[in-house]
């Protein structure tokens, strides 16, 4: 993109002068500049500025450090140009002279600023000042990158990257500088739409600006992340990274950065449908952008009212905006801005019925968009970032080419030493493997025959042919309903048991379902005396809390056939889970049943005697179970009387570790 030099930009719309016109009105223009500027440059600033001459500061630190409060004057700046211009200061020049420059471009007088920036940088060139080298190049890039001329920018800011990495010692101008180029490239990345490479250069320059204790820095970087996770489609995450650059702008007192927070986070609320309080930051937005007068940002605020105003179905107001903010970003070259006010447009006229109109409009959006984002540039910019991160990369190599050969030299006075020890060292591991590697598949088949042994302590074939023999009896009374009830049940219970068998620890709303499905099977056989009762305290979380698959089945089973099996009349069992305390949970089984002595009696009588072994696995697979944990687990069996001593029951408690 090719811009006309300085005298084009200021006498290029004066047709009507002839040759001798334009030296006269030249030479007028000139006088009359030197004139106002006598009269309007104060005297105290003169004197700064014969002080800051005599002085010749190298740092823009130094300079910046005084003339800070009038950098944002032209009249001031450009006094200071020509003072240091006639007394041949090229620092101070090319200071000036890109303080002008950003004025311009803030403006969006692109081509004003580019020559502005041209100037400071051929006076740091002829002072052979590399710090104000590097700023004029990431300046120009910035000016470039605000037009979207995207290959441009990019030399001049890889150049000023390159520039600034090659010196050993930095100063905290150059640092700087080294995180303008990190974030300027970043927002040629995000034009792209290659956000995640985008976002990880801005993280670069973040960490680089928060050692400085940069916060005009930070709240940039915050800012331009914002935007690739708004592009993304995080918008939640966009809002956040806006609000704190918000926060940072109001710290440095940025009225150009609360402007352009306040509209970035209005247009998150556009997204999420917010209309009416993206309103209400965008029209007082607007008229803080008219005050600061840059034409990027007013052109931008003036899109999203008409974009909000569109969704909101005022059409008439809504192209209104449009339209403005349309014709700014043409007057100012801002091609982005251009494609977006053409998007809206051509769905305000597909709202409103006038398909000729939106397909026109839709045409020349993408028409934009395809220049914006040619295939040409990408591969560009592409090859550009790798040519130089392959540089950096093979500089890398050879330094660490160079350290590793010294510490060779180093190493191979110690190289029999250093073997013998690493074989005896590999040696050493090699034989813990072994012996670890024992004992833990010693481990793993204890615990798999536990899990053996588990699955056929729950799916003995008593337990199977009995629920089965139930179920049959409900098919020849005819008790269809009944049958397939239980069945479903019976399957079911089958398949949690099957699932749970292969697991070391399940949640305890899985145990209890289980239990629940046993305790239904063998209520059948019991002619449904049982009643079963469960009841889990608030403190606990069914559903996070950890028990070994399949431990409580063991003890309800020992309810039934020792405790209730031979009692007469009511028979109950209850389940109650508690919280302990911080470190353990407690399970408790009660029954109301013969008692353990009475159990045994009549145990001793029977001619089939049935050995239950289900506890004692338990009991294993709980201790295996609390290796993992800093408590063991405990298991009461406590004998239930009454003040007769007579037997009331059977109360199994059990102690599982939860930490």
């Amino acid at each position: 993109m090719n811009f006309p030099s300085s005298i084009t930009c200021i006498f290029g719309r004066l047709p009507f002068l002839n040759i001798g016109s334009f030296f006269f009105f030249l030479i007028f223009t000139t006088l009359s500049l030197s004139l106002a500027n006598a009269q309007e440059v104060s005297e105290e600033f003169k004197r700064i500025t014969d002080s800051l001459i005599k002085a010749s500061p190298v740092t823009y630190q130094e300079l910046d450090s005084i003339l800070k409060p009038k950098r944002s004057d032209t009249t001031y700046m450009r006094f200071f140009d020509m003072e240091s211009a006639r007394k041949k200061y090229l620092i101070g020049q090319s200071y000036a002279l890109n303080q002008l420059g950003r004025k311009y471009r803030d403006i969006s007088n692109y081509s004003k600023a580019v020559a502005l920036h041209e100037k400071a940088l051929q006076a740091a060139v002829d002072a052979n000042n590399l710090e104000f080298r590097v700023y004029s190049l990431n300046m120009l890039g910035v000016v470039y990158r605000r037009s979207d001329a995207i290959k441009i920018a990019l030399d001049y800011n890889q150049e000023a990257l390159e520039l600034a990495e090659s010196e050993e010692n930095p100063s905290d101008g150059l640092k700087r500088s080294i995180n303008v180029s990190l974030n300027s490239i970043g927002n040629l990345y995000s034009i792209l739409k290659q956000y995640d490479i985008a976002i990880a250069q801005f993280k670069k320059s973040m960490a680089l600006e928060k050692e400085l204790g940069n916060k005009l820095g930070l709240a940039i970087n915050y800012q331009n992340i914002g935007e690739c996770l708004e592009y993304k489609g995080e918008l939640e995450e966009a809002l956040h990274y806006y609000r704190t650059s918000l926060d940072y702008n109001n710290e440095i007192d940025s009225d150009k950065g609360r402007v352009i927070c306040k509209n970035s986070i209005a247009q998150i609320y556009i997204k999420q449908n917010k209309l009416t309080q993206a309103l209400e930051i965008l029209e007082p937005n607007l008229l803080a952008a008219e005050t600061l007068g840059d034409m990027s940002i007013i052109a931008a605020i003036n899109i999203n009212i008409g974009w909000a105003l569109m969704e909101l179905k005022q059409y008439t107001e809504s192209e209104k905006y449009l339209v403005t903010g349309l014709e700014m970003s043409k007057k100012h070259h801002l091609p982005s801005y251009i494609a977006h006010a053409y998007n809206y447009l051509s769905k305000l006229y597909t709202y409103e019925g006038e398909y000729q109109n939106a397909l026109e409009y839709y045409q020349m959006a993408e028409k934009f968009n395809e220049e914006i984002n040619s295939e040409v540039n990408r591969r560009y910019i592409n090859d550009l970032i790798i040519k130089y991160e392959t540089e950096k990369k093979t500089n890398q190599i050879e330094a660490l080419a160079r350290e590793n050969e010294f510490m060779n030299l180093r190493l191979r006075k110690k190289t029999n030493t250093l073997i013998i020890g690493a074989l005896g060292m590999a040696l050493l591991t090699f034989i813990l493997y072994i012996l670890y590697r024992q004992k833990e598949l010693k481990n793993e088949k204890q615990i798999l025959t536990l899990e053996q042994s588990m699955l056929r302590s729950q799916m003995n074939p008593h337990f199977l042919f009995n629920s089965l023999n139930s179920i049959k009896l409900y098919i020849i009374n005819n008790e269809k309903k009944n049958a397939v009830h239980y069945l479903n049940k019976f399957s079911k219970l089958v398949r949690k048991i099957l699932e749970a068998s292969s697991l070391k620890e399940i949640s305890l709303a899985d145990e209890l379902e289980t239990i629940d499905l046993y305790m239904n099977i063998e209520n059948i056989r019991f002619s449904h005396e049982i009643n079963f009762t469960v009841r889990v305290d608030e403190s606990i979380d069914e559903h996070t809390v950890k028990i070994p698959s399949l431990i409580l089945q063991p003890f309800l089973e020992n309810a039934l056939w020792h405790g209730l099996s031979s009692k007469e009349g009511e028979k109950k069992i209850h389940l109650h889970v508690s919280r302990e305390n911080e470190k353990f949970i407690q399970i408790s089984i009660t029954d109301n049943g013969v008692g353990r002595e009475a159990s045994e009696r009549i145990k001793e009588s029977k001619i089939l005697k049935r050995k239950s072994i289900g506890i004692d696995i338990t009991k294993e697979r709980l201790a295996n179970f609390s290796k993992d944990f800093e408590n063991s687990f405990q298991v009461e069996i406590i004998d239930l009387y009454d003040s007769n001593n007579v037997a009331l029951g059977t109360k199994v408690v059990l102690h599982i570790p939860t930490h």
